[in-house]
């Protein structure tokens, strides 16, 4: 293709969920309500611990950060695919895709390496008790918060330096309500193979050896666990189910995906709706619901009256 009769493309056409102008109109709804309930609960759960002394401790310090990236995670996305929902053409620019492709990576690489400082904190708290307190120092604490996003966003920009100088010229539909970046990269005009298998398996590599980290925690949590049956260790087993299943929902989805890049799976549009939209929602239910120190912190706060 002649250089000079080529245009650089300036913005991108996403393909939300489809359906007739009801439909529509209904996931307007429905995911409005949803992105209003993310909110309303994560900041509550952040509020809650800030404002309860009692909820001052190293695993509430990081729970308050969860749910913090958790507004960030569904944030970068959600408010457009909910706008786009009210329009024929959902586009968006190129400067915007690539902020959504930045901020992807950042908050989803952040939450990963979140969720493995959590693990963290609960083997020190189970199978080091007598130790914990001056491991899980404020220090400690500080570094395990602000280290996810460092690495979160080290590794988006690693992701967005090589795709930003690509040369998208031609193609510019994005079967997703999102820039999801294998599906970006595969619209540049030039041959982005190995590109797209140098990036990808960095992601990729990211993602599985946190996960191997959380499952090594956690194999040592349940087998320490097996040898003690105190009431105590009943709640830490409560706990640990909660944060087995947080890093589920979250980890299923992005591995289904990320496995098969080049693949164009119907429900991959789904699976990204579930760990952007729903994920960061069950979060804050999973741990407010089975645990009675949040709820009643909770209680505190709606009526600070029973507390004086």
């Amino acid at each position: 293709m002649d250089q000079g009769n080529t245009s650089r493309v300036t913005e991108f056409v996403l393909h939300s969920l489809s359906g007739p102008r009801e439909l529509q109109l209904f996931y307007f709804a429905f995911f409005t309500l949803f992105y209003i309930s993310i909110l309303l609960w994560n900041l509550l759960i952040v509020l809650t611990i800030i404002s309860e002394p009692v909820l001052h401790t190293p695993m509430y310090f990081l729970l308050s950060n969860l749910s913090f990236i958790d507004v960030c995670l569904s944030t970068f996305a959600t408010p457009k695919m909910i706008a786009d929902f009210l329009v024929e053409h959902k586009t968006i620019s190129f400067e915007g895709c690539m902020a959504q492709i930045f901020f992807q990576h950042v908050f989803g690489g952040g939450e990963m390496m979140l969720l493995v400082a959590m693990a963290y904190d609960r083997y020190v708290a189970i199978c080091q008790p007598l130790h914990y307190a001056a491991i899980m120092s404020l220090r400690k604490c500080t570094g395990l918060v602000v280290g996810p996003w460092v690495i979160g966003v080290l590794h988006s920009l690693s992701q967005l330096v090589f795709i930003v100088n690509l040369p998208f010229c031609g193609p510019n539909k994005v079967d997703s309500f999102f820039c999801d970046l294998p599906l970006v990269i595969k619209l540049a005009c030039t041959d982005t193979y190995l590109l797209q298998i140098l990036m990808l398996s960095y992601s990729i590599l990211m993602a599985v050896s946190s996960f191997v980290l959380l499952l090594i925690s956690y194999s040592v949590i349940l087998v320490t666990l097996q040898r003690h049956s105190s009431a105590s260790m009943a709640k830490a087993r409560s706990t640990l189910t909660a944060h087995i299943s947080v890093v589920t929902l979250f980890y299923g989805p992005c591995i289904f995906i990320y496995a098969w890049p080049f693949g164009n799976f119907p429900a991959d549009k789904e699976l990204s709706i579930f760990y952007t939209v729903f994920t960061p929602l069950l979060n804050p239910l999973i741990y407010a619901l089975r645990n009675k120190e949040v709820i009643t912190a909770m209680r505190k706060l709606r009526s600070p009256q029973i507390s004086s």
